[in-house]
C-alpha cells in the first residue's frame, strides 16, 4: 500500500514514516521544507497545508493518510491569539488535506488528535475513555476537537474512512519540553521535591507504541470510523517515573518528600499551577476498546520505552 505521512520530519511523523516502511508500505513524506527522511522514504515538499496543487498530486494513489503534522500544544504560546492560530492549522489545514484525500480516491485518513480532546485531567477513579463527551480546556484541545469533528463529517460525506487516535503525553528519542527537562533533572542528578507524590497516576505513551498503533490502523479492518484512546497500558505516580528514569540511566533519582498540597499551593503562588498539576494531578486513560478492536498490546513496556528515551538525551 502507498501511504503519505504527513509532518514526515517531526517527533512522531518521522518515526511514523520507519514504522511503515519496515511493514512494506510504500511512504511518502510529506513536509513543508525540504528535510532530510528516512532512507526509502519518497520526499513530497508542500510549504502551506492549504495547498491545493501540492496535495493532490502527492495523495494520487494513495490508499491511506496518517495525518501527523499540527501546530503542538506549548506552555507559554506567543501569539495573540493562540486558537486563531491553532485553528488555522489544526483545523483548516487538516479538513483541507482530508477533503484533497476523498477527492483523490484516499481510503482511509488516520488522524493524531490528542487527549486534551478529553480533558486535561482526571479524578481519583474513572480514566477516560473513547466514548466520554468531549471537554476540552485549551486552545490546542478545542482545536483538535473541531477537527475530529470535521473529519467525521467528511467521512459522513464522501465515504473515506477515519480513524482518530488521542495520545496522551508522547515520550522518546528527542522528545523535548517538560518530559525532556524532567530527564535532564535526573540526568544532572538535581535533587527534586516530589518524594511524595506517589499517589496520583498518569498514563504516557512510548513514541514506539504510538507510532505502532498509527500503523495498525492504516489497514485494519475495524478501525475505520473509530476513535482510540492510546497509552502504554501502566499508569505511574510522578515519584515513580522519576525512579524509573533513574533506573534507566544507570543512576537514581534524587527526591526528598515535600507535601503536594504545599508544592501545589507554592506554584499557584508563581503562577505556575497548570505546571504544577502536570506533575502532581491525575491523567488516564483507559485503552480497552482499543486493545479489544484491534486485538492491539503496546509491543514495547514503559522500562523499554524510558531506556529508548533516555539513550536519545544528549549529555
Amino acid at each position: 500500500m502507498k501511504v503519505l505521512i504527513s509532518g514526515a520530519n517531526g517527533f512522531v511523523g518521522r518515526s511514523a514514516c520507519e514504522r511503515a516502511l519496515a511493514t512494506g508500505m510504500r511512504v511518502l513524506g510529506a513536509t513543508r521544507q525540504a528535510f532530510p527522511l528516512p532512507s526509502g522514504v519518497e520526499a513530497v515538499v508542500v510549504p502551506y497545508l492549504e495547498n491545493p496543487a501540492g496535495w493532490t498530486s502527492a495523495l494520487t494513489g494513495c490508499g491511506a493518510v496518517v495525518h501527523t503534522a499540527a501546530r503542538v500544544h506549548v506552555m507559554n504560546d506567543s501569539a495573540s491569539n493562540p486558537l486563531i492560530e491553532f485553528r488555522r492549522v489544526n483545523v483548516d489545514g487538516t479538513l483541507h488535506i482530508a477533503r484533497q484525500a476523498a477527492s483523490a480516491g484516499v481510503r482511509r485518513f488516520v488522524f493524531v488528535s490528542s487527549v486534551k480532546v478529553n480533558g486535561e485531567c482526571t479524578a481519583a477513579g474513572p480514566p477516560f475513555t473513547a466514548a466520554d463527551n468531549a471537554a476540552p480546556q485549551d486552545a490546542y484541545g478545542i482545536s483538535k476537537m473541531e477537527a475530529e469533528q470535521g473529519l467525521r463529517q467528511i467521512a459522513n460525506e464522501t465515504g473515506m474512512e477515519v480513524a482518530i487516535v488521542r495520545p496522551p503525553l508522547v515520550y522518546g528519542p528527542g522528545v523535548k519540553a517538560n518530559f525532556a527537562s524532567l530527564m535532564r533533572a535526573v540526568q544532572r542528578g538535581l535533587p527534586l521535591p516530589l518524594a511524595s507524590v506517589t499517589h496520583n497516576r498518569r498514563s504516557f505513551v512510548a513514541l514506539d507504541n504510538l507510532v505502532d498503533l498509527l500503523i495498525t490502523c492504516v489497514d485494519h479492518p475495524a478501525a475505520a470510523n473509530q476513535t482510540f484512546l492510546v497509552s502504554d497500558g501502566e499508569d505511574l505516580s510522578t515519584a515513580d517515573l522519576l525512579r524509573r528514569l533513574g533506573h534507566a540511566m544507570g543512576k537514581p533519582a534524587r527526591l526528598f518528600p515535600v507535601p503536594p498540597s504545599l508544592l501545589q499551593f507554592g506554584a499557584n503562588l508563581l503562577g505556575k499551577g497548570d505546571m504544577a498539576q502536570r506533575l502532581l494531578g491525575n491523567l488516564q486513560v483507559d485503552i480497552s476498546h482499543t486493545r479489544n478492536t484491534l486485538n492491539w498490546t503496546p509491543p514495547i513496556s514503559v522500562d523499554e520505552g524510558l531506556r529508548r528515551a533516555v539513550a536519545g538525551l544528549t549529555p
